[in-house]
This record gives C-alpha cells, structure tokens and sequence, in this order.
C-alpha cells in the first residue's frame, strides 16, 4: 500500500468495496427476499461486480502488484460456489444422439404488439424463426394470439390467457399430444406458471412454463438513472419477494409431479438470486451443462444478463443448448435439445 501512487491507492479503495459486495452477493441466493429483501437487489449487480473484479484483477496483475490476490480469491470462491460466469463450447455440442426432442422458451413480448420496436412484421419474423428452428416443445411467455401469428404447425397447444382488450399470458406449444393441462394462479398479478403432460412415444413428461413478477425495469441507463434510487430498491425489493412467493406456490404444485419434468421461463431475476435457488433445486440447468458464452437472455446494453432458463429433471441428457441473436423482443429466445435415458 505504501509503494502505491495517489490514483491507484484509490482504485485499491475501490477494489476492496467492490470485492466485498460480491462475496456479499454469493450469499444472497440462501437468504429470503421475503426476510433481507433490501439485501436481495445486491443479486442483480453480480454480474457487473465479477466483471468489476476480473478488470481489476487484470490491472494489478499487469503492474505485478500483489493486490491482484484480492480479486483472484473472490473469483475462485465464486466459480467454486456457481461455476463460471462465461461458459467455453461444450463438447456435447457436436455430437447429438438421433432420439432427441428440442425444448426452446421465448418471450415475445406480445409479438410487438404495442409497436416498442418501430420495424414493421416482428411478429411473422418471429413466427419464421420458430418454423426454421422447429423445436418439437415451445414455452412462450406474453403470448398474444396475434392475428398475423400462425403456429398451426404444432398440432397441441395449451393456453392460459388474461386481460380485457389485448389478452396475454403463457403458453405451451407441441408437437407430440398434451393429455393433461392446468395453470398455478399466482395472487395480485398477470404473471402465472402452466403446466403440459407431453406424450413421447411410451414416456410422458411434464413441461412447466413460468413467467415470475417483471421488476418493471427499463433497460436503458439513461431511463434508469431518473428514477430515484431509494424508490427503485424499495419495486425491486417488493417485487422479488413476490417472486419468492410466487416460486413457494410453484415448488408446492412441482411437488405432486408424477412424471420428469423440464422448466421453462422468464424468472426476471438471475442465477445470483434466490428463487432461482429454489426453482433449480436438484434440476440441471440446461445452460449451465451445454451453453456456452454469457447465455444473455434480455436486452440489456452495458453487460450480460441471464434471466431466461430451461431446468431439466436428471434422467434428460442435455445434447445442446443455443441462446439465439434475434432481436425481436426485449428477450432473446433460448433452445435446448434433450435426450431421455432409458
């Protein structure tokens, strides 16, 4: 401390404040939004923190300064405890079994509905963009049965829908029958989880698709910052306490399941949070064993965000995972492709 210069005492100063509110990040997936909801938030700022840290890791290590310690150790701690915030290429990504199905979430957005993006025919781009990548199972969240959106092409269907003059809500498409369908009420709010028993040749699996309280957040920075901060904590913090409740009813329903199941859904919130926690549970996430990259779900300009997921019960083997670039919803659509053990 003593050898540093003025300006790089000061990044040092900030280094200490940022590496001790990741390891304080690394706790929150176990503590209850409902109990330490102004500590939650914290989870939202994880990803920027660990880039934080791995630049400053970077920089003293470039002037073999021993302060780089610091932020190396709280990234081991952080891969040890979640794994890696960016994934390598997968070596399961190249080969893929013939008896697989494909699994993809998307949250449209409505199809454009409202026009958020100016480009005219978002909706039948997105419709041709599930046509060429064909899942055989499709869990979309704000669906809006569109009149220009087509998707005959998935023989069953099932749909929960709310609202007076544009109806919304989740939807599950497949191409293999549903004999079974029902939806989880959530209380004060659109948002809702649904569920679909699937018939695979002699198998039936249960696909669930949840879409958790928005935390209403615009993307944009420059939106971002006028609002004041101590009103924004206090949406974030009442809204991630509704996503623990909402997950509590969820785990509840999860847990008559007879069958394997897959989770799809747009969580709002990251894998630094406590519901995802909880949602996960023993379940593999798809991303974690065959993405790769940041698996950026969500439209946000300055860093990588991940809110987007496909759970899959331990007897399916993931073969592939694809977060796509598309660009036709404040969500980026998410495929994986599974294989059932024997």
């Amino acid at each position: 401390m003593k050898n540093l210069k003025f300006f790089d005492k000061l990044l040092w100063l900030v280094n200490r404040i940022v590496a001790v509110l990741l390891l304080l990040s690394y706790i929150l997936p176990f503590l209850p939004p409902k109990a330490f909801s102004v500590l939650s938030v914290l989870s939202l700022g994880s990803v920027l923190l660990i880039v934080t840290n791995v630049l400053f890791f970077l920089y003293w290590l470039v002037k073999l300064k021993r302060q780089f310690i610091l932020s190396l150790g709280v990234l081991v701690i952080g891969y040890v405890a979640f794994g890696s915030l960016y994934k390598l290429s997968s070596s399961t990504q190249n080969t893929v079994p013939a008896h697989t199905f494909k699994v993809m979430s998307y949250n449209v957005r409505l199809f454009n509905v409202y026009n958020w993006f100016s480009e005219p025919g978002i909706e039948t781009q997105i419709v041709d963009l599930l046509k060429t990548e064909a899942p055989d199972v499709l869990s979309l969240q704000e669906y809006h049965p569109h009149k220009n959106v087509d998707l005959s092409f998935f023989k069953y269907k099932y749909e929960k829908l709310s609202g007076k003059k544009t109806k919304y809500g989740q939807a599950i498409f497949s191409k293999f029958p549903i004999i079974n369908s029902g939806s989880i009420t959530f209380p004060n709010t659109s948002n809702n989880a649904i569920y679909a028993d699937i018939v695979m040749n002699a198998d039936t699996i249960r696909v669930y698709n949840m879409h958790l309280e928005s935390m209403r957040i615009d993307p944009k920075i420059e939106n971002l910052s006028k609002e004041e901060s101590e009103r924004l904590f206090k949406r974030i913090g009442k809204t991630f306490k509704m996503q623990q409740s909402q997950a509590e009813l969820f785990l509840e329903h999860k847990a008559q399941c007879p069958y394997k199941m897959v989770i799809c859904g747009d969580f709002n919130n990251t894998a630094f949070s406590y519901v995802y926690r909880q949602l996960k549970g023993e379940l593999n996430d798809a991303f974690d064993e065959a993405g790769s990259g940041f698996g950026r779900t969500y439209d946000f300009k300055f860093f990588p965000v991940r809110i987007d997921f496909i759970f899959t019960d331990p007897a399916f083997q993931v073969h592939k995972f694809k977060t796509y670039n598309a660009h036709y919803s404040d969500h980026y659509p998410i495929m994986t492709r599974l294989e059932l053990a024997n």
